[in-house]
């Protein structure tokens, strides 16, 4: 985890950002420096559930709120990563916007 130190804008669509983060934590991120994506925990407003099903339960399902479904192309491919923290277990999907 981290916290935004400061920023600045460069014209009139970039913003610079200045990061703070534990240096475990920047090692999750293996050595990218593309494609980086900020987000909160803080800014999350949809809350969902975790579902089990099949025998033992053994199958388990992240679900997807149904006010959040509308453009996902269920036929796509979807990567998923898992940040693992001290307290924390962070589940990050990505697929393609559907055309």
């Amino acid at each position: 985890m981290g916290k935004i130190l400061g920023t600045k804008m460069i014209g009139d669509d970039k913003v610079v950002f200045e990061v703070e983060m534990d240096y475990d934590d920047s090692l999750l991120l293996k050595g990218n420096i593309r494609n980086v994506h900020l987000f909160s925990e803080d800014a999350a407003e949809v809350d969902t559930h975790l579902s089990q099903r099949g025998t033992n339960e053994a199958t388990k399902y992240f679900l997807i709120p149904r006010t959040l479904r509308e453009g996902l192309d269920f036929d796509g491919e979807v990567k998923c990563q898992k940040i693992e923290t001290k307290d924390k277990k962070i589940f990050i999907f990505a697929l393609d916007k559907k055309n």
